[in-house]
């Protein structure tokens, strides 16, 4: 699940993470009070911000043809105008693809001088089954390109999961990005506030890119969290209740956001073949099959290991809804699941939904013989497969015909 970037920066905010002041807006008049609470404190600039879940907006383009995803502003009343601009307009940026997102919501903040810009990021390494702090002297928008082309330029600190991010290993991080001073305690108490909100609300990445040396009221260097991204581990998310309530389901693609009403795992995909499977692996292998023998598949769709019939006939209601599908392949393997409820999950969703795609269908493993032979009395037009080749290859075919 991911944050925008007003609600990470209140979750950093909680922990000892310097951010600069501000707050969302959802309307023009919204952004102009906030901006006028900003002026009257002395702040010289204000910083319209969009808000969706998608990098690059400050170099992104609204399809009414503004230009960037973030303007710095000098007055309340141009704060309104920005405001009005952008919101319910569509930006598109390189993480959005040529679609874009719709702007439903704002950040307004304080601007700042920015003297240097720097980047801090907290993950999983999951080869050493370790948490890791990331840390560079290249931060901004770019970052991607240091990564691919410069990655001597990212220093990494593993964590110990058992005893947190320890102060030594922050002040050796902030050493690492050459601040000294002032400086590197207050970037000792970002590293370890950084990490601690990745820890406290089972986060899967915490980053602040960029992590801004500013110039402060006292015209001092300062260090303040520019921008930031939370996504959190959907896993842990029923020990967060409170998190739960911070999703925009308007920020989500709707058929994720009804699948995972019915408990079911759904990515779509841009092919034509939508598949069924039960596992993450077996879903895995299914698309792998598919592109084997010249498919695209069209989703990812994981109806786990016990899975009723509702739930079956709630992804076939959702596979119908992609208008891409040319054909659907049921992949199943029964070792929890039974093949037979499987089945009778499939007799129902056809018929409900008056399917007159190509289906294919392999089952195999648990009540394997009882599934079949529901398949067989219902008098549906199934095409059976005998192997994951035999299914993919047959569902291809149909796809293509």
């Amino acid at each position: 699940m991911n944050l925008h970037e007003h609600q990470a920066k209140e979750l950093l905010a909680r922990r000892g993470v310097a951010v600069p002041p501000g707050g969302p807006a959802f309307t023009p008049e919204e952004a102009r009070a906030a901006a006028e609470k900003l002026f009257a404190a002395g702040h010289t600039r204000v910083v319209v911000k969009s808000q969706i879940h998608a990098g690059g907006r400050g170099k992104g383009t609204f399809t009414s043809g503004l230009q960037g995803g973030v303007q710095v502003c000098a007055s309340p009343e141009e704060v309104q105008a920005r405001a009005a601009a952008m919101l319910g307009q569509t930006l598109v940026t390189r993480q959005t693809g040529p679609a874009g997102r719709v702007v439903r919501r704002l950040l307004i903040e304080a601007g700042a001088r920015i003297r240097r810009e720097l980047y801090c990021a907290v993950l999983l390494d999951r080869a050493a089954g370790r948490p890791v702090v990331m840390a560079s002297a290249a931060g901004g928008m770019d970052i991607e390109e240091v990564a691919a082309h410069t990655p001597e330029k990212i220093v990494r600190e593993s964590v110990d999961p058992a005893l947190g991010l320890m102060p030594y290993q922050a002040r050796k991080l902030a050493a690492a990005l050459d601040l000294r001073g002032d400086l590197l305690s207050a970037a000792s108490k970002m590293f370890l506030g950084a990490y601690r909100t990745w820890w406290d609300c089972d986060a899967s990445l915490v980053e602040i890119n960029p992590l801004g040396v500013v110039e402060g009221t006292d015209g001092r260097p300062a260090l303040l969290a520019l921008d930031a991204k939370v996504s959190l581990d959907d896993n842990g998310l029923f020990r967060h209740p409170e998190l739960q309530a911070l999703r925009d389901p308007g920020e989500e693609a709707p058929l994720e956001v009804e699948a995972g009403r019915h408990g079911l795992n759904y990515i779509k995909l841009d092919g034509n073949i939508a598949c069924l499977v039960n596992g993450a692996g077996l879903a895995m292998a299914t698309m792998d099959i598919i592109k084997h023998h010249g498919g695209e598949p069209a989703n990812f769709l994981d109806v786990g290991g016990g899975a009723s019939v509702e739930q079956v006939t709630a992804a076939f209601r959702i596979i119908m809804q992609d208008p891409a599908v040319r054909a659907i392949l049921v992949n199943i393997f029964g070792g929890i699941m039974d093949c037979d409820v499987i089945a009778r999950g499939i007799v129902a969703a056809v018929q409900e939904t008056h399917l007159t795609l190509p289906l294919v269908v392999r089952l195999e493993g648990n009540n394997v013989v009882a599934g079949r032979q529901t398949l067989a009395a219902s008098g549906l037009a199934v095409i059976t497969a005998d192997s994951m080749a035999d299914a993919a290859q047959k569902a291809v075919q149909a796809a293509r015909g």
